[in-house]
């Protein structure tokens, strides 16, 4: 271990990388917990139709629901197509904040392997050239030097692969969690309008001939 602790600068950047990724590997499965996304009380909420009890708990349970849902009461007002629109631009901020923090694993993914790689090369060039300019160099230093160098990718890997892994399996779940916050805010639209356009066509039909006839049924 000391070995490798001695191994130049290659070794401490690959273990603060290392270190980096926990850190966000940490934060990303604390803040993407499904109860933080989508809280069980504004599901309750959703089910009982009430507009100013929805309201209510969405301010008592901030969330990335909770925000899309209060973006949709706030412009219940306007056509559908222009409430779909404000809802569209608030849904791409929010999956821009569940997915904080991935660029970074992804970066460490993709350079944790180039910097052990050169770790190792850099470590065993200066051993080449002392074996070739002292044929009687110590065989037993040099395997040992090169070992140490072949310890740089070998902790570059390492602090890929569980990076890799975290990754996607973060990915996957930004993913499905937009799907679900998607459903929600597409019911809920759905039910508002269809129901607004529901009482508008009986009151039409109401105001024609005061009640709702085989005419109003072919309608």
């Amino acid at each position: 271990m000391r070995s490798l602790l001695d191994g130049g600068p290659f070794v401490w950047l690959l273990l603060g990388l290392s270190v980096t990724a926990l850190t966000v590997v940490l934060e990303r499965a604390w803040s993407l917990r499904r109860d933080r996304i989508l809280p069980r009380a504004l599901t309750d909420a959703l089910a009982d139709g009430d507009v100013a009890r929805l309201r209510g708990a969405c301010q008592a349970q901030p969330s990335p629901m909770a925000r899309l849902i209060l973006s949709i009461l706030d412009h219940l007002p306007w056509p559908k197509s222009e409430n779909v629109a404000a809802l569209e631009v608030r849904a791409r901020q929010e999956i821009a904040g569940l997915e904080r923090g991935l660029v970074v694993l992804e970066i460490i993914v993709g350079i944790a392997p180039l910097l052990g790689l050169v770790g190792t090369i850099y470590g065993i060039i200066p051993l080449l050239g002392d074996f070739g300019s002292n044929l009687q160099a110590d065989n037993a230093f040099i395997a040992k030097g090169m070992s140490v160098a072949l310890y740089k990718t070998v902790l570059g890997l390492l602090v890929a692969m569980p990076t890799l892994a975290a990754w996607s399996l973060f990915n996957k779940r930004v993913e499905l969690l937009g799907l679900e916050l998607e459903s929600v805010c597409d019911a809920l639209m759905r039910r508002h309008y269809l129901r607004e356009r529901g009482s508008n066509g009986a009151g039409a039909v109401r105001g024609a001939d005061g009640g709702v006839g085989a005419e109003g049924v072919r309608s």
